[in-house]
């Protein structure tokens, strides 16, 4: 069962279209596993509907009031449409691959991942993982961002990430396994947001792989002298 949730602001936000890609990517992904979200994204974007035809002349017949989702799947087709003429074939030829990878999936943790996020990974074929510590591996998602990195991380059954802190807004979703720390425990669904200033250690269950998706608007700090030789090699880096 799904028990943390976007707060009713980012939803808001989301079904109006005002919020930004990577966030919406989230949302997205939270509210396409989420009864209770989905319902209550019906109910705003029913409520806007109607806002908005009652402010527009009657002989308009009223605005048709676009699904949030739909508006981001639009985004990510024109950000894959954005390569050159000559990029195009390869482009295309990726997308074929990790659709055909994606119907059989060799790995179980992206087996099923919500269904806006296979469509990223069409763009990101093959996912380079590189390991940030001992328990820890990340794979940043290329999504032509400049104000967020967006990524994969995954966390060995049992390991500890370092404590750390935040110098910009994260925003995790669980796709696979569970993790927690000092606030509680986080399965598949469950959408944590950490403002700047908040300082958490995750630590995966001893069962399995925990696999999350990350937004970050700065790099991470970690706490302690760890923190102190290694936060200047932090980088931060929105592709």
């Amino acid at each position: 069962m799904i028990h943390h949730h976007p707060d009713n602001n980012m939803l808001l936000e989301y079904a109006s279209g005002s919020l930004n890609w990577a966030h919406s990517l989230v949302v997205a992904a939270h509210v396409q596993l989420c009864p209770k979200c989905a319902s209550q994204l019906q109910m705003l974007n029913g409520i806007g509907g109607s806002l908005l035809a009652a402010s527009q002349p009657v002989m308009s017949g009223g605005p048709q009031q676009a699904d949030a989702f739909d508006k981001l799947m639009q985004r990510i087709d024109e950000d894959e449409a954005a390569p050159l003429e000559e990029e195009a074939a390869a482009a295309e030829s990726a997308r074929t691959l990790a659709r055909a990878s994606y119907k059989t999936p060799k790995d179980p943790m992206f087996s099923s991942v919500p269904p806006v996020v296979k469509k990223v990974l069409e763009g990101n074929p093959l996912l380079k993982w590189r390991r940030l510590s001992k328990g820890l591996k990340e794979a940043r998602l290329k999504t032509d961002q400049r104000q967020h990195e967006v990524a994969f991380h995954r966390i060995s059954p049992g390991s500890k990430v370092a404590e750390h802190d935040h110098r910009g807004k994260e925003i995790t979703m669980v796709l696979y396994g569970s993790f927690s720390d000092a606030d509680g425990v986080y399965t598949p669904g469950d959408f944590l947001v950490r403002e700047p200033g908040e300082v958490h250690r995750p630590t995966a269950t001893q069962d399995q792989e925990c696999l999350c998706l990350s937004v970050v608007e700065a790099p991470v700090a970690l706490t302690g002298f760890m923190g102190k030789l290694v936060n200047p090699f932090l980088s931060f880096r929105p592709q």
